[in-house]
């Protein structure tokens, strides 16, 4: 845990070399990420670093400063873990398999983790069987993200995984099919979705990426007026989902 003067520590943070480098051993709790000042230097720095490659953990290198605002004392290296547990991808298949109509989630670098919660929120709602995030580039599931969901993500399984693209292949291999969510697809509205679905919702700023649009089996699009831009990720999941389960039912 961290604290700076005296606030009350984060559950969700941990700071300092010899914490970290027993969490990274210990292996008993999800790591979204490790940041790492650019000053830092030593043989424990160097253990962590080689550790968090090895578990596939994202690396930031990052400013001194930065780390300033977790504690007085982090000695360049803090760790945010997860408040829930990810799910493996292969059980959170092998459990959206057995629901009648199959309905997975995935988010392609989905940043902002006010925007994270809200869409996981939407997918608790409308009855997905699971959510596929990316580690790279992307919100993990932190404290943030907990309280944007209203407690949503407990009630959902995650999956954290290192590619997306070899995620769909594998989905694919499941008997799933791939829609991706993007301007100028299919009308949401003219097509049967009750096979079962694995739906690709793009980033904020730039959408779905072009490797993970040619691996969709197809997209559909939610038609809109031209005068505004296209809704944020949050509110066409909730468009996207709410139209799946009254087609579905």
């Amino acid at each position: 845990m961290c604290s700076k003067n005296n606030s009350r520590p984060s559950e969700n943070v941990i700071c300092r070399r010899n914490p970290v480098l027993e969490l990274l051993k210990a292996g008993r709790r999800t790591v979204n990420k490790i940041m790492v000042s650019r000053t830092a230097r030593g043989a424990t720095v160097s253990e962590i670093i080689n550790l968090a490659k090895q578990k596939a953990i994202a690396l930031h290198v990052v400013p001194p400063e930065k780390l300033d605002k977790f504690s007085e004392n982090s000695q360049g290296i803090v760790a945010e873990v997860s408040p829930v547990q990810y799910t493996e991808l292969l059980d959170l298949i092998e459990k959206a398999k057995k629901s009648l109509k199959p309905l997975l989630v995935i988010l392609d670098g989905i940043e902002d983790p006010h925007n994270l919660g809200a869409i996981i929120r939407n997918c608790v709602a409308f009855g997905v069987d699971g959510v596929v995030i990316p580690k790279w580039r992307a919100a993990g599931i932190n404290e943030t993200v907990s309280k944007s969901s209203a407690g949503a993500v407990e009630y959902i399984s995650i999956s954290r995984v290192s590619n997306i693209n070899q995620t769909i292949g594998l989905l694919k291999e499941n008997g799933f099919w791939i829609v991706g969510v993007e301007n100028g697809g299919r009308i949401l509205e003219k097509n049967d979705l009750s096979f079962p679905l694995a739906l690709i919702i793009g980033s904020e700023g730039f959408g779905l990426h072009s490797l993970t649009k040619k691996n969709s089996d197809f997209l559909i699009s939610i038609p809109q007026e031209n005068t505004i831009s296209s809704l944020n990720a949050s509110c066409a999941s909730a468009v996207i989902l709410y139209e799946i389960a009254k087609k579905r039912k």
